[in-house]
């Protein structure tokens, strides 16, 4: 909060308390977050004012999250949209729009996330939020109904600028900002199928311009080549499986739950497991598609496909397409791609955290003006918990008071342990441990590490136990007395 800067120093001052408040207690409502009627009415009036907009509230954390990119020599971003629903039976939000149909109304959030490769989340670096217009949403689904061909040569038609795909291309743009802001930083943007939009290949591969941003994307489209390549192999998928097996691996499949039945392959239920994938590469050309004022120019780029050959009876396999601009020329790079993108994960964890965790879409608001700063507000809190868990898990021999206070330590490892205090703070991974039994993690030999569910809980408890230490805690009546001569 050291940059924080509304426009009024009474406003920054209360973003801090508000984000002090909401961050001790994720999971429960705003009024039961906040001491009172009194502090709960400013802080509902702090997110009707004004000069409080949700890029004002996500800037002071994003601001700090570059300058800790700046410390490490290589930070992915995945970039990735989800669905924030606000459906309300009794009141529909102002500002709302629909989501897959009109029964759904709600918000797109299209995050970039930084994270290091050991999947420690930095921070947000930008948020995207809008709402589709309601009319324009029921004439392109009347549209699509009455002729589908004709919707589709329309859209066809439409520049990248007028399409929801432009999320996208600005995302990379936004990442390769963050390159040119820290220099001795690899950055490596990333996206899934969604985000296989050939103006991002185009802008990537422009020699001029800004210093780009390293890239993986999963491709979804089964785009045209051009180039010395024999007529059978004129398709991106069809010339990588003709190119040998440079070797195998194994990846982590995690569980996928689609709360919305749909055709499309990535969004079809699959239960998590390891997978043994083959790996091919090679170096394409990609043939420019149709735009609005002509062809598209080529471009090439690195191409890895990764297949799992024999999956599991009754499961889809793994098949993964990626293209990107990081080097495949031996088998370590093409591994470390793969490795990369399988970080890309994280943001959906994130998702989680943000949606179940700090629970964004209950929050009970009469239109987008308030709301959107809220929902902001929340991601900054939703990042603190992922942060904590992954720093347990992997820097575990921290010192746990380079991530917790002196209050929070203490007063969990009172009640958990039950034992005095040691003379040194403990160690980071014993602290993560404790904390998540407080969230219901069983902690036992066997056990997965704690997990976000347990985290936020036990986060939201520790809070709540660190404001008793304060106040009941050891040296609290000789802290009250000094306040009261103050």
């Amino acid at each position: 909060m050291q940059t924080v800067d509304i426009g009024d120093e009474r406003l920054d001052a209360r973003y801090q308390v508000v984000l002090d408040r909401l961050s001790a207690r994720p999971s429960v409502s705003i009024p039961a977050a906040c001491g009172g009627w009194t502090e709960t009415n400013a802080t509902y009036r702090f997110f009707r004012s004004r000069r409080v907009e949700a890029d004002d509230v996500l800037a002071p954390h994003s601001q700090a999250t570059l300058k800790r990119i700046a410390e490490h020599p290589v930070v992915l971003i995945p970039q990735d949209t989800t669905e924030i629903e606000v459906t309300r039976p009794e009141q529909q939000m102002t500002g709302a729009g629909p989501l897959n149909d009109e029964s759904r109304l709600g918000f797109y959030d299209h995050v970039l996330l930084a994270i290091t490769p050991e999947r420690i989340p930095l921070g947000v670096i930008d948020a995207d939020i809008w709402a589709r217009d309601l009319e324009e949403f029921r004439r392109n689904q009347r549209e699509k109904q009455e002729d589908p061909r004709a919707k589709a040569k329309k859209d066809r038609a439409r520049t990248i600028e007028e399409k929801e795909s432009l999320r996208w291309l600005e995302g990379y743009r936004r990442a390769c900002t963050v390159a040119e802001r820290c220099p001795d930083t690899q950055i490596v943007a990333m996206s899934d199928s969604e985000g296989d939009v050939y103006e991002c290949f185009e802008e990537a591969t422009r020699p001029d311009g800004p210093k780009k941003a390293d890239w993986i994307v999963r491709a979804c489209q089964n785009r045209g080549l051009c180039g010395a390549y024999p007529q059978v192999y004129r398709r991106l998928r069809e010339q990588l499986a003709s190119t040998r097996v440079l070797g195998t691996m194994d990846v982590e499949v995690h569980a996928n739950t689609p709360k919305i039945p749909s055709d499309r392959k990535r969004n079809q239920p699959r239960s998590a497991r390891t997978a043994t994938v083959t790996i091919r590469a090679t170096r394409v050309k990609v043939r420019g598609p149709q735009r609005p004022g002509g062809r598209a120019r080529d471009v090439a780029l690195n191409a890895i496909l990764v297949r799992e050959e024999d999956p599991p009876q009754g499961e889809e396999p793994l098949e993964w397409l990626l293209l990107t601009s990081l080097p495949i020329k031996s088998f370590k790079q093409v591994r470390q791609v793969i490795e990369y993108y399988c970080c890309r994960w994280e943001i959906e964890i994130y998702f989680r955290v943000l949606k179940s965790g700090c629970k964004v879409e209950e929050r009970q608001f009469e239109d987008a003006e308030r709301y959107l700063p809220c929902l902001a507000l929340y991601m900054v809190v939703a990042w603190r918990v992922m942060y904590v868990m992954m720093m347990g898990r992997e820097c575990p021999e921290m010192s746990c008071e380079e991530i917790l206070s002196e209050d929070e330590w203490k007063a969990v490892y009172t009640v958990v342990r039950g034992e005095s205090l040691p003379e040194e703070p403990p160690t980071l991974g014993e602290m993560v441990l404790l904390i998540a039994r407080l969230g219901g993690h069983l902690g036992r030999t066997h056990d997965e590490p704690p997990g976000p569910k347990a985290m936020w809980i036990g986060m939201q408890r520790m809070m709540d136990l660190a404001l008793a230490w304060r106040t009941f805690g050891p040296g609290a009546a000789a802290r009250r007395r000094r306040k009261k001569c103050v």
